[in-house]
């Protein structure tokens, strides 16, 4: 066998005058200024540090590297020179007193679940968008709920919508902290949405803005009254961030709202909120999904974010990440008070209180991908795959938490492997994979190519004395069957292909849907 570059995976667990719109309350006017299902337990020692941490209100950190320019100087626009920037912020730092420690026991964490994901479509025919496999061993809740757990955050509540029962199952079965365990003084809880009395059972959620005043009830629980902040996230990006130094930039900024952004390409601009910031961070204007002229006006020089000129040159926008951070006050005026039909927090919430709120803005310079479409779904999951992958799950200090199966390690008998991840609990015979993500279970015969495919797996085994029933009874056994050819492809959980298959979409169909199975540019599911 060679296997070469193959990763085995493990279970790890300008001020502008407020003017009337359609979004507010008529009385709000004079108020302007006034303001899946395997039995889980998770076993890492790094998973267990950290709830033990957390039982005393006290999580571990990894030690941090020292961090030079504050938050408010490294945001300001090119409209000075750098050396006049860097002197202020040398200056600006000596003079400023130290700021106390953030409490992220004060702090509470709202995960949005989604809408009804119709560009993930067809994965999300029969789960809701966060409870989608990623990386092979992972779902994408995992990824904000593993950021939670290493940033500190106790208290976790998950909105969830449409198809929402995997999703369920595998929070309740993962985040229970060792069988009932406490903890700490937090919480991870499922908020269903529900039907608004009067309405006649006709609107449920209706953006996400909408879904968090749904329960904004929350926030007066006794178990919340020392919450000072809430952290609003979302269920399907790929990241890894420390929340406690977003909020702590919060606080330290004195900020009604921040808002967590990083740099863009022309490619991408215009499928996300965009901002112009003055020179303390301060977001003075802000365009959700401009499109033309629009997006041309929204181009700043990014150098000032720390990239090189090439870079900024690739990159001259700064976009909206869809994360932000509320004072509690805040948010409750902003979504029952000031902007009581205002659905959205992208388009309507943050566009209006960048006007006379002070709204602020985070910048990240890491890794971070939006998995909201098929296409970037698949890039997101080949490019672990890649020797220099820019995200790897690899990280004691801040580990991804998910189900700990405990599934036997992958049995591979003969066969090629190249750049490849290989989920635990799968079975390969003289096969050759390459670029491409097996999942938990997976079952690959004699004879297999396998090149840029994203394999889920199974939820089962299927013993060979029912492999061979099912044969004789002309039925394809689970897993993918002899001699069968796989490019560019994602073959979802469950799914039973056989012996001698072509799926390679030579003719790269736009866009095609047949009985079982559909075709996105250059992509088959």
């Amino acid at each position: 066998m060679a296997a070469t570059g193959m990763f085995a995976s493990t279970s790890y667990c300008t001020l502008a005058r407020p003017v009337q719109n359609r979004f507010e309350a008529p009385e709000a006017s004079s108020m302007r200024s006034s303001f899946k299902g395997e039995r889980t337990s998770l076993s890492s020692s790094s998973f267990m540090a950290n709830i033990s941490a957390l039982k005393t209100n006290v999580c571990p950190k990894p030690a941090r590297t020292t961090k030079t320019a504050p938050l408010e100087v490294s945001a300001v626009l090119a409209e000075r020179p750098m050396e006049t920037l860097q002197g202020q912020a040398t200056r600006e730092r000596d003079n400023k007193t130290p700021k106390q420690q953030v409490n992220m026991t004060k702090v509470f964490s709202i995960i949005l679940g989604g809408g009804a994901g119709t560009r993930l479509n067809p994965l999300t025919l029969r789960r809701a968008k966060p409870a989608v496999p990623l990386g092979g061993a992972y779902r994408l809740i995992d990824v904000p709920m593993s950021n939670c757990i290493n940033s500190g955050i106790n208290k976790i509540y998950v909105l969830t919508q449409f198809n929402s029962t995997s999703l369920n199952r595998h929070l309740a079965r993962t985040y229970n902290f060792g069988n009932g365990c406490n903890f700490g003084d937090g919480y991870v809880e499922v908020l269903a949405a529900a039907q608004r009395p009067g309405l006649g059972g006709q609107e449920w959620f209706q953006g996400t803005a909408d879904a968090v005043r749904q329960y904004l009830w929350l926030l007066e629980d006794a178990k919340n009254k020392d919450v000072e902040d809430v952290i609003i996230l979302s269920g399907d990006h790929l990241y890894r961030m420390d929340y406690e130094d977003f909020v702590q930039k919060h606080k330290d900024s004195g900020a009604d709202v921040t808002v967590s952004c990083v740099p863009m390409d022309d490619s991408r601009a215009s499928d996300y909120g965009l901002m112009k910031i003055d020179g303390k961070g301060r977001i003075n204007y802000f365009n959700e999904k401009p499109k033309g002229d629009d997006l041309q006006s929204m181009q700043v020089d990014t150098t000032v974010l720390g990239l090189s000129p090439e870079e900024a040159k690739k990159k001259p926008y700064i976009a909206s990440m869809g994360i932000y951070v509320f004072k509690k006050s805040v948010l409750t005026k902003l979504l029952r008070w000031r902007y009581p039909l205002a659905n959205d927090f992208g388009s309507e919430i943050i566009p209006q209180s960048a006007k006379e709120f002070n709204v602020h803005a985070y910048l990240f310079n890491d890794y971070w991908e939006d998995i909201g479409t098929i296409k970037s779904f698949f890039d997101a999951n080949l490019a672990l795959t890649q020797q220099d992958a820019k995200f790897s799950f690899y990280d004691a200090a801040k580990p991804t938490y998910t189900s700990a199966r405990y599934l036997p390690p992958t049995k591979i008998e003969s066969c090629r492997v190249k750049d490849s991840i290989i989920s635990h609990g799968c079975f390969l015979r003289d096969c050759k994979v390459e670029n491409s993500i097996l999942g938990v279970r997976s079952r690959v015969e004699s004879g297999c190519d396998l090149k840029r495919a994203m394999v889920m797996g199974a939820d089962f085994y299927e013993t060979d004395p029912e492999a061979a029933a099912l044969l004789e009874e002309g039925k394809v056994p689970l897993g993918i069957g002899a001699n069968t050819k796989l490019r560019n492809c994602i073959v979802d959980k469950n799914a039973r292909i056989g012996n001698n298959v072509v799926i390679a979409n030579t003719d790269v169909s736009p866009i095609k849907s047949l009985q079982f199975f559909f075709i996105f540019g250059s992509v088959l599911r």
